[in-house]
């Protein structure tokens, strides 16, 4: 009993430490994974000695199951509707891009920390793909207010390019194992990337649908029992992906996108408890990989570190990002702010644990050149990024997210639910009344917001693209509903001029 109520309170001194410390130096644009990196460093073997970790397998298990919770609660908070116009420039970025990186810095290291090609390789394709974890929450700041296409572009690429970094530190692990190198095993090597994308994408979205039916018919009287649905689904959709060969990261990725763009019963609660549960996640995974490492073995690799952080910032991100992305794409400014925004976080750390575990000749100065790296990027990035945005001119007007004048309190044995319904753009309800949607006779449209105003509706009221209502159904009208509010509009009838001129050629 004693041992454990010792660990709890290491633990949760860490956490509240972190926390405190995270909030006092908040005007002071230190990125907070600096800060919960320190507090982990300064707890660890070279520091307080609070808490001694030595075992890498459990710092990666911890930096694993943290991340899968933090992009499961990204793909909830991104809206399809605003990634959908730059889905292929990001699955260039994610694929193309990480692998560019990967070369550049691989040929760059054989030259800076004396490594063969392969190791070389080895160290690219761990620090290859921007941390989701990172740019989310610099992204998602209150101080950072970017055009919405290169914010979408910058938060799917780190949502998705992950499974990229892994396959390419993995294959390479293998190759430096002296697995045979033949022209059939690049084949097999290239199919099997192929494969493990295809089967994340098809198992994120049909688990992510199962979720979503899930959610809105178990018809449970007490609101705490979704969330907890919802997280142990994202270990089970991970989990279940990578036991069959697929990608793991981007399943949850894509069935969290799938769960956040859906209309669900308690969607609200469901977004507030895996904001919450990501902040966690990422504070206790940047402590874990804080203790893991030893601070006095920075000084080690401090200039080839310093060089090799440089040549990824100046040389082999933008040097991606301006091949992956075409030239009527974007702008040179965009291009250079989305190099900028390249930031290196706790994935690259976790992938650092691969070759540590494989037995890697060189694998504690990869890792300790990583962490070096990914502080570099962190301090030399992460607080410049609202002023890089103001300079290169891609800021726009900050918007505010929408807090609601009323809420819901689900009670034991109620039939129904307030929910949130969105009029997407080409909806069939947009520009009709309320009274002529046909909704179930149970049903009422309590609030309308529109743009920053709200709207206490009639059945008169006429609705527009881009509304949010929240909306008291019946659990049992709630899939009618939901199929009224989702339906496209048919294609315009053509009016007298089109007709007009259509038939005079």
């Amino acid at each position: 009993m004693i041992g454990i109520a010792y660990i709890l309170l290491a633990v949760s001194t860490l956490i509240l430490a972190s926390v405190v410390v995270a909030r006092l130096t908040h005007n002071l644009g230190i990125p907070t994974l600096i800060l919960f990196l320190a507090v982990g460093m300064m707890a660890g073997s070279d520091g307080a000695g609070v808490i001694v970790l030595t075992d890498a397998r459990l710092a990666q298990s911890i930096g694993v199951v943290a991340l899968v919770l933090i992009l499961f609660s990204g793909g909830l908070d991104t809206n399809w509707h605003d990634v959908r116009p730059v889905a292929t420039q990001a699955a260039r970025l994610a694929t193309i891009g990480v692998l560019i990186t990967t070369v550049s810095i691989g040929a760059f290291s054989t030259l800076v920390l004396d490594f063969s090609l392969l190791e070389g390789m080895l160290l690219g394709a761990v620090i290859s793909s921007t941390d989701a974890a990172a740019v989310f929450a610099v992204l998602r700041s209150k101080n950072v207010h970017l055009q919405q296409r290169i914010k979408a572009l910058l938060e799917l690429e780190s949502g998705s390019n992950d499974p990229m970094a892994v396959f390419l530190t993995v294959s390479t692990i293998g190759l430096l194992n002296a697995i045979e190198q033949t022209e059939q095993t690049y084949v097999d090597v290239l199919i099997q990337f192929v494969l493990q994308m295809g089967i994340g994408i098809v198992c994120g979205l049909i688990f992510g649908r199962l979720l979503v039916w899930m959610i809105n018919r178990i018809k449970s009287p007490y609101e705490g029992i979704y969330p907890v649905l919802a997280l142990a689904f994202a270990g089970f959709v991970y989990s279940a992906t990578s036991l069959i060969n697929g990608s793991g990261f981007l399943a949850v990725y894509a069935a969290g996108m799938m769960l956040g763009n859906s209309n669900v019963i308690q969607k609200r609660s469901l977004l507030r408890f895996f904001d919450g549960f990501a902040w966690l996640s990422q504070i206790g995974m940047f402590i874990t990989l804080g203790l893991l490492v030893r601070p006095s073995k920075l000084i080690t690799v401090l200039m080839p570190g310093m060089l090799i952080a440089l040549g990824l910032m100046i040389g082999a991100r933008p040097l991606s990002v301006f091949v992956s992305l075409l030239p009527r794409e974007y702008s040179w400014r965009e291009k250079i702010f989305i190099s900028w925004v390249g930031l290196r976080g706790a994935a690259p750390i976790i992938l650092a644990t691969f070759p540590l575990l494989a037995n890697v000749e060189r694998a504690d100065a990869i890792f300790t050149t990583v962490f070096f790296i990914v502080l570099t990027s962190a301090l030399m990035q992460g607080w410049s990024i609202p002023h890089a945005a103001r300079l290169l001119g891609v800021e726009a007007p900050p918007s505010k997210p929408i807090r609601y004048p009323i809420e819901s309190v689900p009670t034991v044995g109620a039939d129904t639910e307030l929910v949130d319904l969105s009029v997407p753009h080409g909806s069939a309800v947009a520009g009709k009344t309320i009274i002529e949607l046909g909704l179930p006779q149970a049903s009422l449209i309590a609030l309308i917001a529109r743009k920053e105003t709200f709207i206490i509706p009639s059945g008169s009221t006429v609705l527009e693209e881009g509304d949010t209502l929240l909306v008291i159904v019946k659990k049992t009208d709630l899939p009618e509903v939901q199929r009224i509010f989702s339906e496209k509009a048919l294609q315009p009838p053509p009016t007298e001029y089109n007709r007009t001129n259509s038939g005079s050629g």
